[in-house]
């Protein structure tokens, strides 16, 4: 899910003006297609400008394009309709595993010090950071604010894109972000792939950095319910946090299964 710049002890004052900010009784009118776009991006940046986003966020917001891949890329998004079994061997799973466990081992006091200080073991982080982004090597090549303001504009689900884009306008204004930082086709950087209003609520650093986005990653687990020494798998404590990071119920399975054998658990191959 998904840079930010440690905003972990301001998370509860972000997202109190977030509530403020993604109002919609005032929201600009959404569209299914390009044409719109520009006259959408002018009502949304007067309503930009009454909550207190600066001109210059505001001026690259008006540089934003309408992203059509991050449209296309929306609409077919068809692994997650697959079983278990085909959507581990498209992700290429047990690659996954076989680097993780590697990675277990040659980075073992990063992942001990994540573990001792938010309850997480390092597979279910690293079956993250494979699925997300290869292990920080697919990191997406989107202009992350054109995507999300067109993922905004677009009728399909403007309200939580609407409070997305709120989120990056407060962290280019913040400096944390910058326009021109890119991502993945529904705006989601570093490595672990963070969509905006979780770098505010749960980033600790620039999450290019792969220990910045692991310590981030565990985090958000953590506040969503993580016990330390409690299972992960389907049905034990912990999958709850799992199916927080991402709704798709065969996505969560997959990193459940994967963070397992990662751990030196039981569970046969990684693409069974």
């Amino acid at each position: 899910m998904i840079g930010s710049r440690r905003f972990a002890p301001v998370a509860f004052a972000s997202l109190a003006v977030l509530v403020c900010l993604s109002t919609q009784a005032d929201a600009a009118r959404c569209g299914s297609g390009p044409g719109g776009f520009e006259a959408w991006k002018e009502e949304f940046a007067g309503e930009a400008r009454a909550k207190g986003v600066s001109a210059s966020t505001i001026a690259a917001l008006m540089q934003a394009n309408y992203a059509s891949a991050t449209i296309a890329a929306d609409r077919g998004q068809r692994s997650f309709g697959l079983s278990l079994d085909q959507f581990l061997a498209k992700r290429g799973a047990s690659a996954i595993v076989a680097r993780g466990r590697s990675l277990k081992q040659s980075q073992g006091a990063l992942f001990a010090s994540i573990q001792q200080r938010y309850g997480v073991p390092p597979g279910p982080l690293i079956a993250i950071w494979g699925m997300e982004s290869g292990f920080g090597s697919q990191r997406g090549n989107q202009n992350m604010l054109s995507s999300i303001a067109t993922l905004a504009y677009d009728c399909r689900r403007p309200e939580f894109f609407t409070e997305q884009l709120y989120a990056t306008l407060q962290l280019i204004d913040r400096g944390t972000l910058s326009p021109a930082t890119r991502g993945s086709m529904h705006g989601e950087v570093g490595q672990t792939q963070f969509m905006p209003k979780n770098i505010l609520a749960y980033g600790t650093g620039n999450l290019d950095v792969a220990a910045n986005a692991l310590a981030s990653t565990a985090n958000f687990l953590r506040a969503h319910g993580w016990r330390a020494g409690a299972g992960y798998q389907p049905g034990e404590a912990n999958f709850a946090a799992i199916e927080a990071w991402n709704a798709a119920s065969v996505y969560q399975r997959a990193i459940a299964l994967m963070g397992r054998q990662i751990d030196g658990g039981e569970g046969g191959s990684a693409a069974r």
